[in-house]
C-alpha cells in the first residue's frame, strides 16, 4: 500500500475496493433469516464471520491511511527544508503545496473512516444483536 501513497488516485481506488465489505453490509445482513426461518441458517456464525470481516477491513484501511499520512508528512518535511534553502524555486513551492493538500485529504480520510465504521457497526448491531455479541 505504501507504493500507492505516491499515486493518490490509485490509493483512493484501493480504499474504495477495501470499503466493499462496508458497502455491502446490508446485503450480507439480509441473508439472516426472519423469525420463521431461524432454524435453517446459523445466524450466530454468519454474524461472527461478518464481524471478523468488518474488523479486519477497518484495521487494514486505518493502517493504510496512517501509513500514507506518515509518508506524506515526511515528504512535506523534506520539501519544507528544501523550500527554506531555495526560497525562489517555483517547482519546490508547487510540490510543497501539492503535498500539503494531499496530507489534508489523507487526514480527512481518517474522519471518513470513522463515519463508515460507525455506520457499519450500527447496522451490524441492529441485525445481529440477537445472535452475536462482540467480545464473545
Amino acid at each position: 500500500m505504501a507504493a500507492l501513497c505516491l499515486d493518490f488516485l490509485g490509493f483512493q481506488e484501493a480504499l474504495k475496493k477495501m470499503r466493499d465489505v462496508d458497502d455491502k453490509i446490508i446485503y450480507a445482513l439480509n441473508a439472516l433469516p426472519t423469525e420463521s426461518f431461524k432454524g435453517q441458517v446459523n445466524s450466530e456464525s454468519t454474524c461472527r464471520d461478518l464481524y471478523a470481516k468488518l474488523q479486519e477491513s477497518h484495521l487494514a484501511r486505518q493502517e493504510s491511511i496512517r501509513s500514507c499520512i506518515t509518508i506524506s508528512a515526511s515528504n512535506l518535511k523534506k520539501l519544507r527544508e528544501k523550500r527554506e534553502t531555495q526560497p525562489d524555486d517555483v517547482d519546490t513551492d508547487n510540490q510543497f503545496r501539492a503535498e500539503q493538500r494531499k496530507l489534508r485529504v489523507l487526514q480527512a480520510e481518517l474522519n471518513v473512516e470513522d463515519i463508515i465504521k460507525e455506520r457499519s457497526y450500527k447496522t451490524f448491531n441492529e441485525r445481529c444483536r440477537s445472535y452475536f455479541h462482540a467480545g464473545q
